[in-house]
């Protein structure tokens, strides 16, 4: 591989994987998951007990002796990496067919992940069938992250292991850790995961300074009207406009409201429901308020309905909170109260009515905005390149790159060779401490940048197979100087 340095990083090409030609006799498997387990070793010291560290076993289905035996290696693995260095285990094992992530959330709990390799199989001489593992295909940071997001998503919903150890012992967080993720696991596909996982950003919806403060105007009324309220979360459609929480417990809970909430509900919309509904225009008081969470059916008294409990500020007040999801049109509220108010009929029917008219009115004119924006940003149509950004500090992230992405598919713009250079770019920056710049050009001739500067991250790839470097920094200037003014100093 040539590499080329220039005063803010290097150029490094080519670099993509060599691809099989005769893609129609072949049969491709994306990378999937094998197994996943929970122990802590000091729940089984003596020999005999082994099977008392198990906390969580997928699949179920295997053997005992199978099960102590996986654990036990790992076990072993991860202490004689400690000889290398005590405070730095390992985090991942590679073998040809498969690849081991290990996570210690907190302190004697380990978490491993078991990822089968993507592989090819194609016909070999004499009708023979031969699997070849691509095993250089994972990139460990962003299994890794799949990893730590699937410890933070259950303590979201559970709180910490310690702290159900505390409250009912070994057996209560065996029960939790079954129920969370006997589900849980079945919405990972790891065949999606890409940058984004490794970010774990929040995507915001930028708003004009007047539709802001009217929000924040509508968040304050309802805080005062309904005291219970202790924190409230504001999104429209999968973008988030304002919230009240802390950033890392907004950036899990964005998690779950925009891959597993919200597209459980998604619906057709009624005709004309976006249609601006105004306070001086007759029948203002109608609204399509309606609850994600909770009641379904408002009317009927008889009707049974809970709120899920979630988990906040567990490093330090351990809140736990009634989680109520409001929707009128594209736009959400999240209401957080306190676990140990009760909520009632009456003050779901009190929200619904305070709530939805307002909420309603408030869509509206976002959607305008909506609208506007999109206008603008769809008048340059099929541009020369796609980008995803992030933000260190704020969690912000935005990508051109991703036309959707859910629990069950990421669907991108750009081939998978590419999204593999990005993943290596972010690699080789996380190594480095100070602000560079990486610029590749891959064997399909599009050109790959990326640039980091002052906790932000660019990543950019760009469709000018002719153009040489010159021509190609001179494009990511544009590129800065429209999109991202005033964010990247890099000469």
């Amino acid at each position: 591989m040539d590499i080329f340095r220039n005063r803010t990083g290097f150029v490094r090409s080519p670099l993509i994987s060599k691809r099989m030609a005769s893609a129609g006799q072949e049969k491709q498997y994306p990378p999937s998951l094998l197994s996943f387990f929970i122990y802590n070793p000091k729940f089984g010291p003596k020999e005999g007990e082994e099977e008392k560290k198990i906390l969580f076993y997928h699949p179920n289905e295997v053997e005992k002796n199978e099960k102590i035996k996986n654990v036990g290696l790992c076990e072993a693995i991860v202490q004689f990496t400690r000889t290398f260095n005590p405070l730095k285990p390992a985090k991942s094992l590679h073998t040809q067919k498969n690849r081991q992530f290990f996570h210690e959330p907190e302190e004697g709990f380990w978490m491993v992940m078991v990822v089968k390799n993507p592989a090819i199989e194609k016909k070999g001489s004499a009708n023979t069938t031969v699997t070849e593992f691509q095993e250089d295909e994972l990139l460990d940071k962003v299994y890794s992250s799949v990893l730590q997001q699937c410890y933070r998503m259950y303590k979201l919903f559970n709180g910490t292991f310690t702290r159900a150890m505390e409250s009912g012992g070994v057996q209560l967080l065996k029960d939790r850790l079954e129920k969370f993720f006997h589900r849980y696991l079945q919405t990972l596909h790891l065949q999606s995961c890409d940058l984004l996982d490794v970010f774990g950003g929040i995507s915001f919806f930028p708003l004009d300074k007047m539709t802001y403060l009217k929000i924040q105007s509508f968040i304050n009324r309802v805080e005062e009207s309904l005291s219970i309220v202790k924190y409230t979360a504001f999104l429209y459609n999968d973008q988030l406009i304002w919230s009240g929480l802390e950033q890392e417990d907004m950036r899990i809970l964005y998690k779950y409201l925009t891959t597993s909430l919200f597209p459980r509900h998604i619906e057709p919309e009624l005709a004309g429901r976006d249609s601006p509904i105004r306070p001086e225009m007759p029948g203002n008081l109608q609204h399509y308020g309606r609850f994600l969470t909770g009641p379904l059916n408002l009317s009927d008294p008889e009707a049974k309905f809970r709120f899920p409990k979630i988990f906040v500020n567990t490093e330090d007040s351990y809140e736990e909170l009634h989680l109520v999801v409001y929707k009128a049109m594209s736009a959400s509220v999240c209401f957080m109260i306190d676990a140990s108010r009760q909520l009632t009929p009456d003050f779901c029917r009190k929200l619904d009515g305070l709530v939805g008219p307002q909420l309603t009115v408030l869509a509206s004119d976002i959607c305008e905005q909506f609208n506007i924006n999109r206008r603008i940003s769809g008048s340059e149509k099929d541009p020369q390149f796609k980008f995803i950004y992030f933000n260190h500090m704020n969690l912000a992230e935005k990508s051109t790159i991703h036309l959707r992405k859910t629990p069950s598919i990421s669907l991108t713009s750009v081939q998978p060779d590419l999204m593999k250079i990005l993943g290596d770019i972010n690699s080789d920056f996380t190594r480095a401490d100070e602000d560079e710049e990486i610029i590749v050009k891959a064997m399909s001739d599009y050109w790959v940048v990326g640039k980091k500067s002052d906790q932000r991250e660019l990543y950019v790839i760009l469709n000018q197979k002719n153009s040489n470097l010159i021509e190609v920094n001179d494009e990511i200037k544009k590129l800065c100087a429209t999109q991202f003014n005033n964010i990247f100093f890099l000469d």
